[in-house]
């Protein structure tokens, strides 16, 4: 059993992480964890043992894994999914019994069996969570991104305050006890944050008209293009930092172990074969080293600017490395200047999206180049390593 479960979730993290959509955020691998630890607790609350045990476990792992190929249905996906990967490995009943546990899961499904209600309960723990209010929040930006549903914050508490009373219940005795008080706690958070909303609604509701006016000059499309792709680019900064990052570590490994193992034994003549082939790895790793660093490695700039260069509008004040060295009262003084002149605080955002282009293009430059080598260092690596044990001459003592 316990071989038959490690290998389910060694297959249903890499389903989740290779093939979950980008737009599924909240029934993802965190998802699934959550509800395999809350079987857990009820699978010991409700003292269940034996084999229902075991199956629960198993359709905890395997109820939302069709979302891989989205929401509609996914829990008929989920079982054939399961089904797929569990024929012959228990028999048809327990397959079958697996089966409907997931389908268990759906929105519309009642719970039947003690051990449906369990997989209900389990499903919906979140409810009474600590982060509600968070994973709830997931869930909204889930339907959003997948195109289901688009929910202001009123609108979407107020659904959460329909699912909580009319939409929901724990079925099972250990889940009424502990979790439906935390549950109603929630469920009081939600109300008073529909309040508080409303009674903002209220009060903005004279000074609406204007805003709207507001809202709709291209001044604000302007910002908002500004603020999503400045957003983006840094994204993109912080996912090459992190790719150089993975590459210095895995040759730092490479050439740990060559100085660590390989080389010392090089002065003994029946390993002089390897000296070629052990140069040859170090010689490429370290190179990949030098070029993921080149990656990363940070432009020193000189941080001071004066007053002539922000009259001149010759400065740009939204990048650190322009300012660092400034005293506070000068930057600030510099600051309200451009916040008094729109074409000057345009033409400072305009330079700072250029310039973060330039070095993002520069770094994924770099970080293709190490790659490359260091793919080119691994095969000529294996290849060399292979013709100097093919070709070696065996070593005799005299």
């Amino acid at each position: 059993m316990e071989t038959l479960l490690k290998d389910i979730k060694e297959y249903v993290f890499s389903l989740l992480q290779e093939k979950l959509p980008y737009t599924v955020i909240y029934h993802n691998l965190n998802h699934t964890l959550r509800v395999v630890s809350k079987i857990e607790e009820l699978i010991s609350g409700e003292s269940i043992t034996g084999q229902n045990a075991y199956l629960l476990r198993i359709a905890a792992w395997f109820h939302d894994v069709g979302y891989i190929e989205g929401p509609a249905n996914h829990e008929i996906r989920s079982a054939k999914v399961a089904e797929n990967f569990l024929k012959g490995k228990i028999n048809d009943e327990d397959l079958e019994r697996v089966k409907e546990l997931i389908l268990a899961t759906r929105m519309d499904a009642k719970p039947e069996s003690h051990l449906e209600k369990v997989m209900k309960d389990a499903d919906c723990s979140h409810l009474a969570s600590n982060s509600a209010e968070e994973i709830s929040e997931l869930l909204l930006q889930e339907l959003k991104l997948s195109g289901i549903a688009c929910f202001s914050e009123l609108e979407w508490k107020r659904e959460n305050i329909k699912f909580f009373t009319h939409g929901h219940r724990f079925y099972t005795n250990y889940a009424i006890e502990n979790w439906q008080p935390k549950k109603q706690k929630n469920l009081l958070k939600l109300h008073k944050s529909v309040e508080q909303l409303e009674e903002k609604k209220r009060k903005r509701k004279e000074k609406k008209k204007a805003d709207k006016a507001k809202a709709n000059t291209p001044e604000k499309g302007v910002e908002t293009m500004f603020r999503v792709t400045l957003r983006n680019h840094i994204k993109l900064s912080d996912i090459a930092d992190t790719k150089a990052n993975i590459l210095l570590s895995v040759n730092a490994i490479i050439i740990s172990i060559a100085l660590g193992t390989l080389i010392p034994r090089l002065d003994n003549p029946s390993n002089a074969h390897l000296i070629i082939p052990t140069l040859v790895l170090v010689v490429f790793s370290v190179i990949s080293i030098i070029f993921a660093i080149q990656s990363t490695r940070p432009k020193v700039t000189e941080g001071k600017f004066t007053r002539e260069d922000v009259k001149n509008r010759a400065v740009n004040l939204l990048f650190f490395g322009n300012f660092h060295k400034m005293p506070l009262g000068e930057f600030n003084w510099a600051i309200r200047e451009m916040m008094q002149d729109k074409d000057y605080l345009y033409d400072s955002l305009t330079k700072d999206l250029y310039y973060l282009g330039v070095v993002l293009n520069k770094k994924y430059k770099l970080l293709r180049t190490t790659y490359t080598i260091f793919t080119i260092g691994i095969i000529v690596s294996v290849v060399v390593f292979g013709l100097a044990f093919h070709f070696r001459e065996p070593f005799v003592i005299q």
